[in-house]
């Protein structure tokens, strides 16, 4: 029998090719997935596809509320950043970044995992190509991952838990060409941090640039449709 993995997953192709590398691992996979009040509201429909495609045991979908605590970009009012340099990118952190946000998803995977019996969590964060949110960094993982087997009970009783991140050290245009690989459907995948109603992508925040960029250096067509 195979192990169990909660994989979070939002639709992006970071989370999107780390389902597939844990897929590949032969994991039976649970997928979770959140409505966090976020105004992009095509993230959640694109995770439900992807997870449909790579045969997920089981794909949760939990609905919290973010955009309560706000701070960010992606849950208020605040404009979304567009046309910024690669010096912007990998400057200051963007007003993009959620409060904590991967610490509280993090949270959620691990109690389903623990609930599963599950050791292994898998999650796409990256520390090459992304915008500087700072729990994308391997110290924060290494960090969440010894605070996961101090404070829990399988923890506690020797069945430690260990945070997968298979994309940490690559670049976008790797991410892109190891997923393919192993036959994700980037066409379904979702990046945009402010598409447009129709659901075309901006083209031009954060993610959009990162996104067309990746693809041009791994010499693939990007399937989706952008407005610039």
């Amino acid at each position: 029998m195979s192990a169990k993995a909660v994989v979070l997953l939002s639709g992006g192709i970071d989370s999107s090719t780390t389902l597939a590398i844990a897929r590949n691992e032969n994991y039976d996979l649970y997928a979770l997935s959140f409505r966090y009040g976020q105004k992009n509201r095509l993230e959640v429909p694109a995770a439900k596809k992807i997870a449909r495609t790579l045969k997920v045991k089981d794909h949760l979908v939990l609905d919290i509320d973010l955009a309560a605590i706000g701070g960010s970009a992606l849950t208020t009012d605040i404009p979304v950043p567009r046309e910024r340099t690669d010096e912007d990118i990998l400057g200051d952190i963007p007003g993009t970044y959620v409060p904590a946000r991967n610490i509280v998803f993090l949270s959620y995977a691990l109690s389903w995992a623990e609930s599963l019996g599950a050791s292994d969590l898998f999650i796409g964060v990256n520390a090459v190509d992304y915008s500087g949110y700072p729990d994308c960094r391997p110290e924060f993982i290494e960090a969440f991952q010894r605070m996961a087997n101090m404070g829990t009970k399988a923890g506690a009783e020797g069945r430690p838990f260990t945070i997968h991140t298979p994309l940490i050290r690559m670049t976008k245009a790797q991410i892109i060409q190891k997923g393919i690989a192993l036959g994700v459907d980037y066409g379904l995948t979702q990046s945009c941090y402010d598409p447009s109603p129709r659901g075309t992508a901006c083209g031009v925040c954060d993610s959009c640039v990162l996104r067309k960029r990746g693809f041009n250096q791994a010499g693939i067509p990007d399937p989706i449709v952008y407005d610039a």
